[in-house]
């Protein structure tokens, strides 16, 4: 396929519908607003578990951090490249083939897009029960009805608050940009201030001096670390390694979700400039929001109160040892915030992937369509239907005698077959530089090659050490991808009978 030409002011062959909406700003929000969701809420929990250290808890969430970073400003070439909808699916199929941009689509619609939207839906939900008590997850208005083995399907009424989410704001992005750009931008603005809120409190009026004590005066010292394979934990110098190389499962994806923006890089105003410029603004900020809010976890709660926040909510814990009293209802109200914005993006973003591959015969056809409002209504109601569908299974664990869900299970899954996907695309950079040299590219990253290396070599390292050492959750990823195979295959086939 060829290239398009890049154009700032003028849209793109192939999506002249859209409507180019989205500024500086509002773009920015997009980024922001979907990387803060209530990951960093809840993930400093697992990771403290696992590091056992203040320092080094806070050297992994650098390490987030300088891939994180890294990944925004290279992905910026390829948006810069090919403004178009799409994103991640679109470089991939430049830069690599049709099927590998092909299992990257399949798998954000089957899991990584509506999966994360269903959990950033059902936290919502939760947290919305701390204010009203008879949203519950053991408040059933269908109870558990069994399927198969440990899996079922039930309707509770924290189910039917997070679909009623789901629901209502697919709605509202079928209406036009400006309805999910507005609510975007709104949701964002309020959820960056109550994270600065807790920052500010956490480091001004809630330091606790045992908690300054316990983690600050023994910064580096690892104390009781939970092992995370037969006689290795953080307590060994290779075993810190890699108990910083697994919580990077939790931090990498509690700051994941940046590179949506591309997915309506059609919509965006000059593109050339802003997505560049949004992906940097946007990565840069909440990385260093992420890394200010655990210096106030650390100097609010000591380490062991981390490490055994109840259900993990550690901004909770934080937020309580300040306002003992009303602390819970606050981090609730803040959290219900953040994730209400976070499902409106993720909605917004994902549909105009499904619209691409639409394009390419590769999904319905009719997600390939853009409604009255120029926005693919289509691709909104398959995208939430599935969500929806994914709110429903339930597993059952009969150790605990506890209900989970599924789509939590699948998220695990895919973790490492995203960070795959993540290191091709940025391989996608020097590749396209070999393959394409003439190419319009109105922005080039800096530090070529190196900065691309940094990442590919980095999230390269994660992954041996998640293959290696969570085996139970990284090689089921795989095979979810590969599922991809035959639909390809199958639709591949289709098309050509189409064209006789």
């Amino acid at each position: 396929m060829t290239l398009k030409p890049s154009a700032d002011e003028e849209e793109q062959s192939g999506s002249q519908h859209f409507t180019r909406g989205l500024g500086l700003f509002d773009s920015t929000m997009i980024v922001v607003g979907i990387m803060v969701g209530s990951g960093i809420f809840i993930v400093p929990a697992e990771m403290a578990r696992l590091i056992a250290s203040p320092g080094w808890l806070l050297v992994a969430w650098v390490v987030t951090g300088v891939l994180t970073v890294t990944a925004g400003l290279t992905y910026g070439e390829l948006a810069a490249m090919m403004p178009e909808a799409g994103g991640m699916y679109v470089y991939l199929r430049e830069a690599f083939s049709p099927l590998i941009g092909f299992l990257y689509g399949w798998t954000l619609w089957t899991v990584i897009q509506t999966g994360t939207i269903a959990a950033v839906a059902i936290a919502f939900a939760r947290f919305a029960g701390v204010l009203m008590p008879a949203i519950a997850e053991n408040h059933y208005l269908v109870a558990p009805q069994h399927i198969v083995g440990s899996y079922s399907v039930s309707l509770s009424t924290t189910q039917l608050v997070a679909i009623a989410i789901i629901v209502l704001l697919t709605f509202a992005n079928t209406l036009g940009l400006n309805y999910g750009r507005i609510l975007q931008n709104i949701f964002t603005v309020a959820k960056i201030g109550a994270l600065l809120a807790l920052v500010v409190l956490g480091c001004t009026i809630g330091i606790h001096h045992a908690a300054l004590a316990e983690n600050f005066h023994h910064f580096w010292a690892v104390r009781t670390p939970i092992p995370f394979a037969r006689g290795m934990d953080a307590s060994t110098t290779l075993g810190l390694f890699l108990a910083i190389c697994i919580s990077q499962s939790g931090s990498l994806f509690s700051a994941d979700a940046w590179h949506d923006i591309t997915f309506v890089a059609a919509e965006v105003k000059r593109p050339s400039r802003n997505l560049p410029l949004a992906l940097g603004i946007g990565t840069s900020s909440v990385i260093a929001l992420y890394l200010l809010a655990n210096v106030a976890y650390l100097l609010t709660l000591p380490l062991i109160a981390i490490q055994h926040a109840p259900a993990d909510r550690v901004a909770t814990a934080s937020l309580q040892s300040i306002f003992p009293y009303a602390g819970a209802a606050m981090m609730a109200i803040a959290i219900m915030i953040s994730t209400f914005g976070t499902v409106n993006a993720m909605t917004l973003a994902g549909a105009r992937v499904f619209y691409a591959m639409a394009h390419d015969g590769l999904f319905f056809q009719r997600a390939g369509k853009l409604n009255r409002a120029h926005v693919p209504g289509w691709g909104l109601a398959i995208q939430g239907i599935w969500t929806v569908l994914l709110v429903l299974p339930r597993t059952w664990n009969p150790l605990t005698g506890q209900y989970g869900n599924l789509y939590s299970n699948l998220l695990d899954y895919v973790i490492s077959a995203a960070l795959i996907f993540y290191i091709l695309t940025i391989a996608g950079v020097i590749r396209l530089r070999k393959m394409r040299p003439d190419a319009p590219r109105p922005y080039r990253v800096w530090g070529y090659p190196w900065l691309p290396c940094i990442y590919i070599a980095g999230g390269s390292v994660i992954l041996v050490v998640l293959f290696a050492y969570r085996p139970a959750t990284t090689w089921p990823g795989l095979a979810i991808v590969a599922t991809g195979i035959p639909i390809y295959m199958a639709m591949r086939w289709r098309n050509k009978i189409r064209a006789g």
